[in-house]
C-alpha cells in the first residue's frame, strides 16, 4: 500500500532511518540534515540499489520486490526479526494472489472462539484468561478476566484492547506502565496493519483512535512494531488496589488470527492475594460469566 492507509510502508521506511546515525554506518555527518538520520540516497547506495528503486519502494510503488533487496536494506537498518517480516508485509500487500472479498459470513468465522476454547475459559477459574483476535478484539473472556478489566461492561465493538487503553476513563491510572502498555497497543496493530493491509475495520480503529487520542496520533507516526508475547502487567484495580501479573500470549496454531492471554501473580506475593480476593469479590458480586456466550455475540 502507498504512504497512507493504515500504516505505509513509506512510513514505517522513514521512521526507520531517522533511527540510524550517519556515523553509525560510517558515513560523515557533514552539513546540516533537514530530517534525522539517514537519508534516502543514502540508504539506497549502503543498500545497494538506486535511488530511483528505493524511492519508489517507499512511496510504496515498487513491484516484486526480492528478498535480496528487503533483506539488504534490513541489514542497514539494523531491524530486528519482527521488523523484517513486517518489511516483508508492507512491500507485499496481500502477496501476489487476490484475496477473496470478505463477507459477513467469513467475518463471523473467524471471530468466533471454539467451544472447548470457551470451555477452557470457564475452567480457569483463578486465573484471569482471555482469547483476543484480529485488531485486539476481545472475542471471550473467563470470570477472573471480567473481574480484572470488566469486559462484561464494553458493549460490542467498545470489547477492544487498543480502544480499552486509549479511552477508556481512568485507564492511565489503571495501568501503572500506561505508557509502556499504549506503545504496546499501538506496536501490535501496526504489526495487525502490515498483515491485513485492506481491512475497512482496522482502518476504521485506526481512524477513530487517531481522532479521539493525541497520545495514539503520536505513537502511529512513529511506526513501532512489536508482537505480544509475554511480560508484567501492574495494574491498580478499584477494588483490590495495586497487582502485578505476568501475562502470558498462547499461539493457537489452529485459528491463526486468535491467541490466548493469561495472567498470573507470583507465589505467595501480595498480588496472589489480592487476585484471590478480587476473585471472592466477582463472585459474590456478579453472575457467572458464560465465556462461550460473550464469544459468539462479540461480533
Amino acid at each position: 500500500m502507498g504512504e497512507g492507509g493504515t500504516g505505509g510502508i513509506g512510513e514505517f521506511l522513514q521512521s526507520r532511518r531517522a533511527r540510524i546515525k550517519p556515523a553509525d554506518v560510517g558515513l560523515p555527518g557533514l552539513g546540516r540534515r533537514r530530517v534525522p538520520g539517514l537519508r534516502r540516497e543514502e540508504l539506497a547506495q549502503l543498500a545497494g540499489v538506486s535511488i530511483d528503486y528505493y524511492t519508489r519502494l517507499e512511496r510504496g510503488r515498487a513491484r516484486n520486490v526480492s528478498d535480496a533487496i528487503l533483506d539488504a536494506i534490513a541489514d542497514v537498518l539494523r531491524l530486528d526479526g519482527i521488523e523484517r517480516q513486517h518489511l516483508r508485509d508492507l512491500a507485499r500487500p496481500g502477496g501476489t494472489a487476490p484475496r477473496p472479498r470478505e463477507t459477513s459470513e467469513s467475518r463471523t468465522a473467524r471471530s468466533r472462539v471454539r467451544p472447548g476454547l470457551a470451555r477452557l475459559l470457564e475452567m480457569m477459574d483463578s486465573v484471569p484468561a482471555c482469547v483476543m483476535g484480529r485488531r485486539t478484539d476481545i472475542l471471550a473472556y473467563n470470570a477472573m478476566a471480567d473481574a480484572l478489566y470488566g469486559f462484561s461492561a464494553m458493549p460490542g465493538r467498545h470489547r477492544n484492547a487498543a480502544r480499552h487503553t486509549f479511552l477508556h476513563p481512568g485507564v492511565q491510572t489503571f495501568y501503572a506502565d500506561w505508557p509502556d502498555v499504549a506503545e504496546e497497543a499501538v506496536a501490535f496493530l501496526h504489526l495487525d496493519a502490515g498483515r491485513h493491509p485492506h481491512d475497512p475495520r482496522l482502518a476504521a480503529l485506526i481512524g477513530e483512535l487517531s481522532l479521539e487520542s493525541t497520545t495514539f496520533r503520536t505513537l502511529w507516526a512513529r511506526h513501532p512494531v512489536r508482537d505480544k508475547t509475554y511480560g508484567t502487567k501492574r495494574l491498580h484495580h478499584p477494588v483490590v488496589g495495586d497487582l502485578e501479573l505476568a501475562y502470558e500470549t498462547l499461539l493457537l496454531p489452529g485459528d491463526a488470527d486468535q491467541c490466548l492471554v493469561t495472567y498470573t501473580p507470583a507465589a505467595g506475593s501480595a498480588s496472589e492475594e489480592r487476585l484471590q480476593l478480587l476473585a471472592s469479590w466477582q463472585a459474590s458480586t456478579t453472575p457467572p460469566v458464560d465465556a462461550y456466550d460473550n464469544a459468539d455475540q462479540a461480533h
